[in-house]
């Protein structure tokens, strides 16, 4: 077990070198039927994606990065060449020289199946031409792996040097490890839990219930009207809480007041705190679906790497990859305690897995924000073990001598 410091401010996540530059959403249709862990199933399917780098001759230098709750397949670069344009969610992660240094290896991440930027969800057409809504069968996070499956297969890609993802993202990167114990080397989980707890239950619903009292919601029927754009803000809100930690929301807001020198006695913005939610609900409407919100919480909601099997161990018995487990001090959404719950099985389990417990204060998205400190310990393991599997390769090609 190892514990590291964070570095306590936000100049970390200005990038440090160069950016993967303009990138090309892509996305591939499947004409095959997605079988579902519901017993229901997808006639069809799209993924959206986008890659980065150059995948080597072998193949054997694929990483597949798993998006959290409100990401996308759009991880780093810029679409258009205007300055005004902010790049990929995970930005300073990703490109030449970067925590997953694109100079080495060939990175993937696409839009989960439920989805709303590219993906076949709910707001995508069914076989009438009509966006599903809530006729979109329900999807888990098994179903989301199974669908970048395909993807994979599409790519060429037999196995993974690793699967890398937080929060949600850390689950698909787990599921893997599980579904698919021969097609992927190393899993990298960060700031995600093996189940979701009561609590994290507890949030989702709350987020939901906002959406389903919006009185634009329809029960899901809203795409030839007005979409709830209310309920989904109030539902990111709850949401966003979660990621930060009372020390980050204090140290950034503490009670200071919003374009005002005292108490408004209203109820309109008085505080810096009320103002950055309501914008951070605001911006979240511009680019996301509520029925994709809905169906992707109940997603997390259903995550159990237990589930289908006797225990959680008999589960990660199956694992082959090699496990790094980081998650974070002040992360109260997916605690250290549930980080510890994965390690203490896979030691019993005899399975190869390092974990670290990271002292930073900014709560679950410190995976995001420590960038200086999360590209020494995430691409100082990455590249660590390519250059032993590397050393392995030309030992094994090497003649032997008579």
């Amino acid at each position: 077990m190892a514990s590291l410091n964070g570095h306590g401010n936000h100049q970390s996540r200005r990038p440090q070198v160069g950016s993967v530059g303009i990138v090309q959403r892509q996305s591939i249709h499947f004409d095959d039927t997605l079988p579902l862990r519901s017993g229901q199933m997808l006639d069809g399917f799209t993924l959206a994606y986008e890659a980065y780098g150059t995948l080597n001759a072998d193949h054997s230098n694929a990483i597949l990065i798993c998006h959290a709750l409100s990401g996308d397949a759009h991880v780093a670069g810029y679409h258009t060449d205007d300055p005004d344009e902010k790049p990929g969610w995970w930005d300073d992660a990703v490109g030449p020289g970067k925590m997953f240094d694109t100079d080495r290896y060939f990175v993937i991440c696409s839009n989960v199946i439920g989805g709303c930027q590219g993906s076949t969800g709910p707001s995508s057409p069914a076989p009438d031409g009509k966006p599903f809504a809530l006729r979109f069968p329900i999807v888990t996070v098994p179903d989301m792996v199974n669908a970048q499956r395909y993807l994979l297969d599409a790519l060429g890609i037999e196995t993974l040097f690793a699967v890398a993802g937080g929060s949600m993202g850390g689950m698909q990167a787990l599921q893997w490890g599980v579904d698919y114990p021969d097609r992927v080397r190393h899993i990298l989980f960060l700031a995600s839990t093996p189940k979701s707890s009561t609590q994290n239950i507890a949030f989702n619903e709350i987020g939901r219930q906002a959406i389903y009292a919006d009185p634009n919601w329809n029960k899901g029927d809203y795409y030839d009207g007005t979409p709830p754009d209310g309920g989904l803000a109030v539902a990111r809100m709850v949401g966003h809480i979660t990621y930060m930690s009372e020390t980050s929301l204090d140290h950034k807001f503490g009670r200071r007041f919003h374009g005002r020198e005292n108490y408004g006695f209203t109820f309109e913005t008085d505080f810096e705190v009320e103002s950055y939610f309501r914008y951070q609900g605001y911006k979240f409407v511009t680019r996301f679906d509520a029925n994709s919100y809905l169906y992707i919480t109940k997603a997390l909601d259903y995550f159990d790497i237990g589930d289908g099997y006797r225990s959680m161990e008999d589960a990660l018995a199956r694992m082959k990859a090699e496990t790094l487990v980081v998650s974070f001090s002040s992360d109260w959404l997916y605690t250290a305690e549930q980080a510890l719950d994965l390690v203490t099985v896979l030691e019993q389990l005899d399975k190869p897995v390092q974990y670290h417990l990271v002292q930073a204060s900014f709560g679950h998205d410190s995976f995001l924000v420590e960038v200086e400190l999360m590209t020494k310990l995430i691409g100082g393991y990455l590249n660590h073990q390519w250059d032993k599997l590397q050393a392995n390769t030309t030992a094994v090609r090497q003649p032997q001598r008579s």
